[in-house]
């Protein structure tokens, strides 16, 4: 690839899924991924800090959530406008199109303890953006911390159930399976 081409940051998250899979996590450099993707070392280090975050890196998925919060309904309890920041999740994040991505960069996550180490740091910081985001829309601090974590649940159901599967229904629909599976188990305690 010529290394004008756009999108730098996804070119070299697919070169790093690729070498994993060819050599594994531990037998990757940074330099390899780089090259792969046609890319100067420099350019990965503007996109990444390392090579565990170009697994990581984005932050996409914090402002979908954030910005879907805040754009429920003003009516929306509080669960409510978690699960409509699910639905926006399944639409602009885990597409159809992104799922064998997700599922092999999930497998590289799983055979690795310090990535899914930093997977749970990276989710702890999620629920604490929805909780953040439930209180500034006046939601009260316990409420919103049960509801972004009940949140955090339904979704890792949904997003273990949708990548592990090569076809099958969207995220937004499992989620929402999740969600009312969660919010049914929560009422019954």
């Amino acid at each position: 690839m010529a290394r004008w081409e756009p999108n730098a940051a996804e070119r070299l998250a697919h070169a790093a899924l690729e070498l994993f899979d060819e050599r594994g996590y531990d037998h990757t450099t940074v330099i390899d991924i780089a090259q792969r993707a046609g890319l100067g070392k420099s350019t990965f280090f503007r996109h990444f800090q390392d090579k565990r975050e170009v697994l990581f890196g984005g932050g996409s998925i914090d402002v979908v959530l954030v910005a879907a919060i805040a754009a429920a309904p003003e009516s929306a309890a509080p669960l409510d406008a978690v699960g409509h920041a699910l639905d926006a999740v399944g639409r602009e994040v885990f597409t159809p199109e992104r799922r064998a991505f997700v599922a092999r960069r999930q497998a590289v996550i799983d055979a690795h303890p310090e990535l899914r180490e930093r997977e749970a740091l990276k989710n702890l910081a999620l629920v604490a953006s929805v909780a953040d985001a439930l209180r500034r829309r006046g939601v009260p601090d316990t409420t919103a911390r049960v509801a972004a974590e009940l949140g955090a649940l339904a979704s890792a159901m949904a997003f273990d159930r949708w990548s592990r599967t090569s076809d099958g229904d969207d995220f937004d629909t499992l989620a929402r399976q999740a969600f009312e599976e969660v919010r049914a188990a929560a009422s019954g305690c």
